[in-house]
């Protein structure tokens, strides 16, 4: 069990708002199961959810470790680009979460592969991201790189720590940006507030550079490709926000009311390269713009006539 101590120095938050918002790493509905099972006291008493706070009230939440869970093999179809015997490149369809993890132990690409290799994948990163050398978000389609072994893994993921992957990107953002092409050099770290976010900061970040180009112009919106230097969490969705262009649908970082309706963030991981760590091979794949994408970009053609 993990204990978490805080003491309030802004009165008139309620109790689960601030647990949410503090460094206990918990999210809104999370907070509100501790406090309703007596996990959170305040000022030394069980609390209630709606409770709101004084100024130098003192909280103390109590977090139950992890119940052990093993992701377990599901007959999911895969879009497999290329499989050998040290790694396979999954092209991820759009709404498929990369590995379980709370609120989705079921139906992801993990589980996924765990019946299409069975016990063929690194243990590197445990019993619930086996063989997952990086990740994309859920709403994020495209390219990504499974280790079926250990060294494989290892030798994968040291050249994303030193920025030798190719990792090529489409995207529509909201607006018109002001040049054909850029440069976005910005360090993203944790957002200071909003734990679930992150942001372009100076504090507690990792360097993080994007370049852009445009490749189409329609009427409010842009389509691009973004080429990573580094490989950072929500690094492409951030470094547009940043510049005022956030991706189209983004639910995070987006614009709230878009011209056009769009669910999920219209972002494609299209191209990625990389070194075998056995033959010593350069590799590059590529996939096509799924039907979503494509969807977009016609309505988007169809508006701008």
């Amino acid at each position: 069990m993990t204990e978490h101590r805080f003491v309030c120095e802004t009165p008139g938050a309620r109790l689960d708002k601030f647990l949410a918002d503090s460094d206990a790493g918990i999210s809104r509905s999370a907070a509100v199961s501790l406090i309703e099972s007596g996990a959170v006291l305040l000022n030394g008493k069980p609390a209630n959810k709606k409770q709101k706070l004084c100024a130098g009230d003192e909280v103390l939440v109590r977090i139950p470790e992890p119940v052990p869970y093993e992701a377990k093999a599901e007959n999911i179809p895969l879009d497999i680009v290329y499989e050998d015997a040290d790694l396979l490149v999954v092209n991820k369809p759009k709404g498929m979460v990369v590995h379980p993890a709370a609120g989705n132990y079921e139906g992801t690409l993990v589980n996924a592969l765990l019946y299409h290799c069975g016990d063929s994948l690194s243990g590197i990163n445990g019993v619930l991201r086996p063989g997952i050398v990086h990740r994309i978000d859920k709403d994020t389609s495209g390219l990504l790189i499974v280790a079926k072994n250990d060294n494989a893994h290892q030798k994968l993921a040291a050249q994303i720590k030193e920025h030798s992957f190719t990792r090529e990107y489409e995207a529509v953002v909201f607006g018109s940006l002001r040049d054909d092409r850029g440069v976005v050099d910005a360090p993203i770290g944790r957002h200071p507030v909003d734990r679930k976010k992150m942001c372009v900061t100076e504090k507690n970040s990792k360097h993080a550079v994007t370049h852009y180009e445009v490749l189409r112009r329609y009427k409010g919106y842009t389509h691009i490709k973004c080429v990573l230097e580094t490989g950072r969490t929500h690094q492409i969705r951030v470094h547009m926000a940043y510049l005022g262009h956030p991706v189209a649908g983004d639910p995070v970082y987006g614009v709230k009311n878009e011209k056009v309706a769009f669910t999920g963030q219209c972002l494609h991981a299209r191209k990625i390269g990389f070194v075998h760590p056995v033959s010593g091979q350069y590799l590059e794949f590529s996939s096509d713009l799924p039907p979503y994408f494509s969807a977009f970009l016609n309505k988007l053609e169809n508006i701008s006539k």
